[in-house]
């Protein structure tokens, strides 16, 4: 099959022209781009958009709902507007120029106001574009753009490539069919040797096209899936495989979505999109996806190559398709749930599902369990005994080494963190999440944070743990001792100062403790002695692998 030679629109205007606009921009509203109004801005720039010339107004927008179709009859399955809020939306009218600007404040672009209306959410959700059903913003702008400068990249700088620099890479190289293979997790040798052997039989060269706008570049997460892909290029041979990265982003829009990206990846210059199977099963029917390919085939000029489900064949040593496995052939199935817990127990994983180099950059990026950092958050009310069993816990795990310890005590963080914050519910949300924070980071770098603070509310809890579960283990523990026990023991006199009226928004009298649900941990100081309360927290930390000999 032969690529449609599509005509890449570009937006970019003349240096002198920039200069022009700069200077007149001072005038100008500015709107800040989010990352993906910058992703898309940089494919309708650059072409990766085309035949689009701009932002959707209302006309494109209602009939590729609809239809799948611009205004003018020309198949693009994706809306691509600039969404903003109610407030934008009323300060501005048809005809107005408004400066586009990354989060940096550098303009990128100049919009002219053509459309403004608001988003149709019931029809985006018969369409089936979750990605712009579930944005919180209301209204939709519309209009012709003029480029200015496109977005700064400082990560990988040779691999992100714009439509007319991909083309031309294929032509220098002789490379007439081209099969890129769209992919958002880490490649082993079953997708090494199903696109080998798929793009053998088109007679296709190999373009390697990770999907890595939805991960933030400035996260560990982002360059150790790079480093993941880079260890699998030396196994490809170099004069027929190459990796580039587009700034596409995932819209959750099932058969739309994919069609979309196969026109982007035509305006590439590609020929053939691979696919993998388990990328696109998630609410898309595969009988549909490929009706829907077969339907439009000469408007989006790429055929679609969808790779199945793979096991590996002990009695061949190979891979294959599940479905044309031999009667009676023994098959193991690797999944990527066992790949997981592999990796969570630092345990062997078998060198015919991945290579060496692959395995060395995933093991750096998830480590075992018992090497990543972890958060052991108290919470409980005062007098509880949080602060004293913290302090004997940081010493148990400085004796047994290997980490850093950090504690973070409620006390001693107000002292030295939040000195200006008083007792409020907001200000103590801001305190716990200051906790939760410096916490992430220690996570995040393999210590271990222990975190004491009252911490009543639920919500503030759930934050921090969504903050810290992603970077490592986070274990909540609950002093669920009793209000009266912990008053028995009023060392300071603040819980008499509170009844008495003299500490106002105190905790358990005048303000509420939200108890957790389903903590890791729950210790009842009144009935355990502060090495008892230690030793469940380390057998459970030793229990889900983070420590070992507890």
């Amino acid at each position: 099959m032969k690529s449609i030679e599509m005509s890449l629109v570009n937006l970019m205007v003349s240096p002198e022209q920039a200069e022009e606009l700069k200077r007149a921009s001072v005038g100008f509203p500015s709107i800040d781009l989010d990352h993906r109004q910058t992703c898309d801005l940089e494919l309708l720039l650059n072409g990766g958009y085309s035949p689009l010339r701009g932002f959707m107004g209302r006309a494109d927008y209602e009939s590729v709902l609809k239809d799948m179709r611009l205004a003018n009859g020309t198949f693009w399955p994706m809306p691509i507007m600039l969404d903003i809020d109610a407030k934008t939306a009323a300060s501005l009218s048809p005809g107005a120029r408004v400066a586009l600007r990354d989060l940096e404040g550098f303009m990128l672009a100049v919009l002219t106001v053509g459309d403004i209306w608001e988003a149709d959410k019931p029809a985006e959700t018969r369409a089936n574009v979750a990605g712009l059903t579930q944005s919180a913003r209301t209204h939709y702008l519309g209009g012709g753009l003029q480029g200015v400068a496109q977005p700064v990249r400082h990560d990988y700088a040779s691999s992100w490539m714009t439509p007319q620099a991909l083309r031309d890479f294929f032509i220098r190289h002789g490379w007439q069919r081209v099969a890129a293979f769209k992919t958002q997790r880490a490649l082993h040798r079953a997708e090494h040797d199903f696109t080998q052997q798929t793009t053998a039989e088109h007679q296709a060269s190999l373009l390697i096209s990770p999907i890595m706008s939805t991960i933030r570049s400035d996260t560990l997460d982002y360059h150790n899936q790079m480093r993941c892909y880079q260890a699998i290029m030396p196994h490809y041979p170099a004069s027929t495989t190459t990796l580039a990265l587009l700034p596409l982003t995932l819209r959750a829009a099932g058969v739309r979505e994919l069609l979309w990206h196969a026109m982007v990846y035509r305006n590439h210059g590609c020929t053939h999109l691979i696919i993998d199977q388990r990328d696109i099963l998630n609410g898309t029917n595969l009988g549909e996806l490929k009706s829907s390919f077969s339907a439009h085939q000469k408007e989006i000029g790429v055929e679609l190559i969808v790779m199945p489900p793979l096991v590996y064949v002990e009695d061949r040593a190979q891979h294959m398709p599940k479905d044309k496995v031999p009667d009676g052939a023994r098959v193991i199935d690797f999944s990527e749930a066992e790949l997981q817990r592999r990796l969570a127990e630092g345990l062997e994983i078998p060198p015919w599902f991945s290579y060496a180099g692959v395995l060395q950059a995933l093991r750096k990026a998830q480590p075992a369990r018992s090497q990543r950092g972890l958060t052991v958050f108290f919470t409980g009310l005062s007098g509880a005994g949080k602060s004293t069993i913290a302090k004997a816990l940081m010493i148990k795990l400085l004796e047994m080494g290997g980490r850093n310890v950090t504690l973070l005590d409620g006390d001693l963080v107000r002292k030295h963190l939040s000195s200006e914050l008083g007792f409020s519910k907001e200000h103590r949300d801001i305190n716990v999440r200051r906790i939760g924070y410096v916490a992430s980071e220690i996570t995040k770098h393999g210590g271990i944070a222990i975190c004491a603070p009252i911490a009543p509310y639920t919500a503030m809890r759930r934050a921090v743990r969504e903050m810290i579960e992603p970077l490592g283990g986070f274990f909540e523990t609950y002093i669920c001792t009793s209000i009266e026990v912990c008053e028995g023991r009023d060392r300071k006199g603040l819980y008499a100062k509170a009844r008495a009226g003299l500490v106002k928004e105190f905790t358990g009298i005048s303000d509420p403790y939200e108890a957790p649900e389903h903590p890791e941990v729950m210790l009842d100081t009144s009935v355990l002695s502060v090495d008892e309360a230690v030793q469940k927290i380390l057998l459970r930390l030793e229990r889900d692998g983070y420590i070992h000999g507890a």
